[in-house]
């Protein structure tokens, strides 16, 4: 899960896997505020990223809503008054402080009488900080942002509105916004109001701590693969760097196709590849594209390619399971395969001219079954990178669990609470795990933490970190299970 810390007018302001609630918002709204104290007058704040249809394309929808309002006059706020304007103030919050009931029912009598007073004069009309914020425009001039300000109905509430066009909209978008919506809290508390304050936007109601997931891997956290990550890092310089390919002439990989057995990594490396880059990650699956209905599937994957020609910034788009989608292109003559022909047709003209139309885009296809898949489809030009993605090999697989090991520990041991033991052997680990994959060696990392977990909640807490033998123990129940 990506995040990104920066401070804004004394504030730490936190930005949970933007691009995930980006995508998430084509679908439905994203709500991004859950839970913070905001300075008064301002009561609480809302933000939610949404996605519509206009008719002049579709577009991103950035809205925040501020409740803010006068204070309102308490027993319990004119209490404190009473007790810091008169001498005997002090004396009375001492008595207070050590349980004196007298004092306190007289203090308490005094601030509501006071309060009731204080309403009937009329002095709790005092006029609504948001009633004086003026309709105009937020600005952020850095990636072109403009957020619209006004008052809603009852005055109570001032409204941010901004939209962007869906293809262009960026994590920076999201990043302006929000900065756009402290700038407006200030305004209405006062420049100094969210000094020390800490503000994080997520999808996540209780953002986990950094899980080790697919989303934010990088081509370091890979292991045991070194020739393939060194392909990819020089294809993300390739594309990080259009200048340099323009001034001599080079032509940089369009298309890549990875292929090996199910759980080597083939869709992870995917991922990596594109945060390499800094592109989006845009993953098309079979059902995307194959339709019941005649003539779907071939308006799909038209769909599909003039979406990648109007993307405006740098895309991954993965076709996962290629072998699904096009497999068998030729042969069979039922409407099933001439529907397959058909998309397998419309993609090679597709991805003909892409890197000509669109040079922010790069297309990686994934298959179990490399050869379901025509030669035509996958020729140079097409896909001008092949790799082969294997099993690990002994070296590798001790590499794996080293990497995924070290992840969890960066992500779950906090104050003192050790997750795994000081003397793991990760060279007899890569031994016993003969035969299996990346996604068998997390999935022996995931029953041993299972394991631990249960532990944990029967005991309260009084678990050994994990040992090499339980690790061992679960590689060979995992190897007996298969």
């Amino acid at each position: 899960m990506g995040g990104e810390i920066f401070e804004y007018a004394g504030a730490t302001v936190e930005i949970i896997d933007a691009n995930t609630a980006l995508a998430a918002a084509r679908v439905n709204p994203v709500e991004l505020v859950h839970a913070a104290q905001w300075p008064l007058p301002v009561q609480r704040v809302e933000v939610t990223v949404s996605s519509v249809d206009n008719p002049v394309g579709a577009v991103h929808v950035f809205i925040a809503r501020i409740h803010a309002g006068a204070e309102e006059m308490t027993t319990d706020r004119m209490r404190k008054l009473v007790l810091g304007r008169d001498p005997i103030g002090a004396l009375l919050s001492k008595r207070i402080a050590e349980g004196d009931p007298v004092a306190t029912r007289f203090v308490d009598g005094v601030g509501t009488a006071a309060a009731a007073a204080y309403k009937k004069l009329g002095f709790d009309k005092t006029a609504n900080p948001a009633a004086h914020r003026e309709p105009g425009v937020l600005a952020d001039a850095g990636v072109g942002l403009q957020a619209d300000v006004a008052r809603e109905d009852d005055g109570d509430v001032v409204r941010l509105r901004a939209e962007v066009p869906r293809d262009e909209v960026t994590a920076n978008h999201l990043r302006a916004f929000v900065t756009l919506t402290l700038q407006a809290v200030t305004e209405l508390a006062g420049p100094e109001a969210l000094h020390g304050r800490r503000y994080v936007f997520s999808r996540e109601a209780t953002p986990p701590p950094a899980p080790v997931t697919t989303q934010g891997v990088t081509l370091d956290m890979v292991g045991g693969l070194t020739a393939i990550v060194a392909e990819l890092r020089q294809i993300a310089v390739s594309f990080r760097h259009p200048e340099a390919m323009a001034r001599w002439g080079a032509r940089r990989p369009q298309g890549i196709l990875m292929y090996g057995p199910p759980g080597t990594g083939k869709t992870m490396l995917s991922r990596a590849l594109a945060n390499e880059i800094g592109a989006d990650f845009r993953e098309i699956r079979t059902p995307e594209i194959l339709d019941k209905w005649l003539g779907g599937s071939e308006r799909n994957i038209k769909q599909i390619f003039r979406d990648a020609r109007r993307y405006r910034v740098p895309t991954l788009m993965l076709f996962d399971e290629f072998d699904s989608i096009v497999s068998y292109a030729g042969a069979g003559g039922d409407a099933a395969s001439q529907a397959l022909n058909a998309v397998a047709g419309i993609f090679k003209q597709e991805m003909n001219d892409l890197i000509e139309e669109n040079p922010n885009v790069i297309v990686v296809a994934t298959t179990n079954f490399p050869h379901r898949v025509d030669e035509s489809l996958i020729r140079s030009g097409r896909f001008d990178v092949k790799l082969s993605v294997p099993k690990p090999d002994e070296a590798s697989r001790a590499e794996i669990f080293r990497k995924m090991i070290e992840g969890l520990v960066a992500a779950h041991e906090r104050g003192g609470f050790r997750m795994f033991a000081d003397d793991l052997d990760l060279a007899a680990l890569g031994v016993a795990s003969t035969g299996m994959t990346g996604a068998d060696i997390k999935e022996v990392l995931r029953r041993v933490q299972m394991t631990k977990a249960m532990q944990d909640a029967r005991t309260g807490g009084l678990v050994e970190p994990i040992s090499q033998e339980e690790l061992i123990a679960e590689v060979r129940n995992l190897r007996g299970s298969v």
